[in-house]
């Protein structure tokens, strides 16, 4: 074999080595580089405006409120736990390499900035582009040896691909990196078999396989898929002819190469399960409802891929009520008409392309719309991984339509390439600004959950969620407006609950406050939130002995929540229970063992001393009557006024003259109920600074109470 010989890549059969093709001639020249470079340019200036979005949804339970994924230390855990994936039980699935991916992101960027994730995400995002480049081109190959016109068709392929704004919905959704992993590593497990057939009996090709599933379960898919690849490109059968006898030799054969692919995604599968916790469950209520609204969903996706409009971060769309909907047949209609489709064009050779991406698009979607009932009927990071199989059908098709037009073209003497040059990047222009409106989108909670109450306004949970955000700015009332509208379509959801609770204790309706958390965790007992919120409601009203069997209840429901284990420490702390104080604070430090909270915990326990009673004696050790004060204020905050007292008469002690000191004092007489001893210092207070407002309110609560003792 000469030099020129040996770039070339040859393709294994079953039967005989096939000739060399003139692929990697064509790939010698280095022009298909230029053109990849010019697409991952491309793609990085449409999503310039995404790396500092913001975390979103499922990303504070996965990651913001994850301790396991910021210390590298806990890698060996990722694979060993599952629960360290998520805080909530529910959510906890096993998916070590997301979970590594982010304690690595974690690393870099010293914390939770966004730009650091989003950059990881987007550089897979890259590489998975230009391996289906070369996986595309090659496959185009196997039907069709023409390297020039292949390697423009799969080039527009990936662009289009990437430019999709349906697919910035992966890209944006940092927790979707699950989605983003898994398919990388089934395409690189395709361009490894198709470049490296000297290493197929070794099977190195089902390594990345391994590796995908430890990202994402859908991996195992690509089994199924790879057998279809088999069939059509290397033993050049159809589907019909999988049951003809005069073709058994070679399904034999096919069925023994691919029984490997089939073991270890069956393994890996066994596997996953196994290592999920049995706190996971897939949301979803009616496996029989799901599955039959699937086919229109499997429509709606596939319209989509062309018209990605009114796309939206959480839909509003529901489970149809049975096979009498008319959305049910006319899905049901679409997917038979779409395997119709696929069975026909397997029997051409020519057109296998067009089956093959079909049916790589259902084989895809199996996990996630089929018999398995998950919270949400559709998502759009769902398609991520379907969408390749769809974009090779419809590309292979365009391009077996555009053989006439170009002699048409010819005959009329007219500019082909220059036309179709055009028209190609008119059309990609145009899903290049869907996807820079997406990121937008996606920039942060407010932009986005503002976009779902637009697109999908019968989504309770979107107008929860957009109500969240205008809690976060103070905008109370708005906020409670839309806590209201989603009470009307999810009754029973028990955040929206809890988030009530929240918004009435802020206006000071302590009552109804209680009564909304309550139902809270009448509604969702098995939520590690609806036991935590109520508690942290009873400890902001210094109810600590209360909220005790809450915080615990919370911690045993998820272990490394770390708001619980910290306002369980205040409780214990302030209600003097030193043991329990000390085995908690030290149990947290062996999940995080640089957490100063539980550090300071810990020397109280030790001491047997709350954190104010410490304070005050160490500044007892070097006076200060700014730090006196503020020491008062803590104490009366608690409600201690004894000891607000105490330590207000101490700095009296260093600075007579005190007015913010003989306040305090006037004020933890009123808490006493000694109002007649309120009055001296308040009047002292007022006497030193005229117009302390505060001092005034006090002696005038004061007076009121002398003069109306019953009210």
């Amino acid at each position: 074999m000469n030099k020129i010989e040996s770039l070339y890549i040859f393709t294994y059969y079953p039967f005989k080595w096939q000739q060399p093709c003139k692929l990697f001639i064509y790939m010698k020249e280095h022009k298909h580089v230029y053109l990849l470079l010019s697409i991952v340019m491309l793609t990085t200036l449409v999503y310039w405006n995404h790396f500092q979005n913001d975390f979103h949804f499922d990303d504070s339970h996965t990651i913001l409120n994850n301790v396991y994924v910021r210390s590298l230390k806990n890698a060996p855990s990722f694979f060993t736990d599952g629960t360290t994936f998520s805080t909530l039980p529910q959510n906890q699935s096993y998916r070590p390499l997301v979970s590594l991916s982010l304690a690595i992101d974690y690393w870099l960027a010293d914390g939770y900035h966004p730009f650091w994730f989003q950059m990881d995400d987007f550089i897979v995002f890259l590489l998975q582009g230009i391996l289906m480049f070369y996986f595309i081109w090659q496959l185009f190959e196997l039907v069709q040896p023409n390297p020039q016109k292949n390697y423009w068709l799969a080039a527009f392929g990936i662009a289009w691909y990437m430019l999709h704004p349906a697919n910035a919905e992966t890209i944006n959704y940092i927790i979707a990196r699950s989605d983003l992993q898994s398919t990388l590593f089934v395409v690189l497990a395709f361009v490894v078999y198709q470049y490296f057939p000297k290493y197929r009996k070794k099977y190195l090709y089902l390594l990345p396989v391994i590796l995908g599933s430890l990202a994402k379960p859908t991996t195992i898919m690509f089994a199924p898929i790879f057998f279809i690849y088999l069939l059509y490109f290397e033993y050049r059968l159809s589907i019909g002819q999988l049951f003809q006898k005069k073709y058994s030799s070679e399904i034999r054969q096919l069925t023994k190469q691919v029984i490997p692919a089939f073991f270890v995604c069956g393994f890996m599968y066994g596997f996953i399960d196994w290592m999920t916790p049995p706190t996971w469950v897939p949301g979803g209520t009616s496996a029989i409802q799901y599955l039959l609204t699937q086919p229109y969903i499997i429509a709606h996706y596939f319209g989509i891929f062309f018209v990605p409009v009114h796309l939206s971060a959480d839909t509003d769309w529901g489970l149809l009520s049975g096979i009498t909907d008319p959305r049910f047949f006319a899905g049901l209609l679409f997917v038979l008409a779409l395997v119709l489709i696929a069975m026909i064009t397997s029997m051409y050779k020519n057109w296998r392309p067009v089956s093959f991406g079909i049916i790589w698009f259902f084989l895809a979607l199996i996990p996630t719309s089929s018999i398995f009932p998950l919270a949400e009927v559709l998502n759009y990071h769902r398609i991520f991984f379907p969408y390749i199989g769809l974009m090779i059908s419809v590309v292979w098709t365009l391009g077996r339509v555009l053989t006439p037009v170009k002699i048409w073209f010819q005959q009329k003497a007219l500019p082909y390439t220059a036309t179709l040059a055009i028209l190609a990047m008119l059309f990609l222009s145009v899903y290049a600004y869907g996807t820079i409106q997406r990121n937008a989108v996606w920039h942060t909670e407010e932009s986005l959950w503002k976009n779902v109450t637009e697109n999908s306004s019968a989504n309770g949970r979107g107008l929860m969620n957009y109500g969240l955000t205008q809690m976060a700015k103070g905008d109370y009332a708005t906020a409670e407006q839309y806590f209201i509208e989603a009470l009307h379509l999810l009754p029973n959801y028990h955040a929206l609950q809890i988030n009530l609770g929240i918004i009435n204790d802020i206006k000071g309706d302590t009552t109804a406050a209680a009564v909304y958390f309550k139902r809270a965790l009448a509604l969702g007992p098995a939520y590690p939130e609806s036991w935590f919120f109520y508690g942290r409601f009873l400890i902001n009203h210094q109810q600590y002995a209360a909220a005790i069997p809450y915080f615990v209840k919370t911690i045993e429901l998820s272990p490394a929540h770390m708001d619980a284990r910290t306002l369980l420490m205040k409780a214990y702390s302030e209600t003097a229970q030193w043991t329990l104080l000390k085995d908690l604070a030290n149990n947290t430090l062996t999940i995080l063992p640089d957490n100063a909270t539980a550090k300071e915990y810990l020397v109280m326990a030790l001491a047997q001393k709350s954190g104010l009673a410490m304070q005050e004696a160490q500044i007892d050790q070097q006076p200060d009557a700014g730090k006196y004060l503020d020491l008062s204020l803590g104490y009366y905050q608690k409600g201690d006024y004894i000891s607000c007292i105490r330590a207000a008469e101490k700095a009296l002690q260093l600075k007579p003259n005190y007015p913010e000191a003989l306040n305090n004092i006037g004020s933890a007489y009123i808490g006493l109920h000694q109002y007649n001893k309120a009055i001296e210092p308040l009047q002292k207070a007022i006497a030193l600074k005229p117009n302390f407002q505060l001092a005034i309110n006090n002696l005038q609560l004061a007076n009121k109470f002398i003069q109306s003792p019953k009210k």
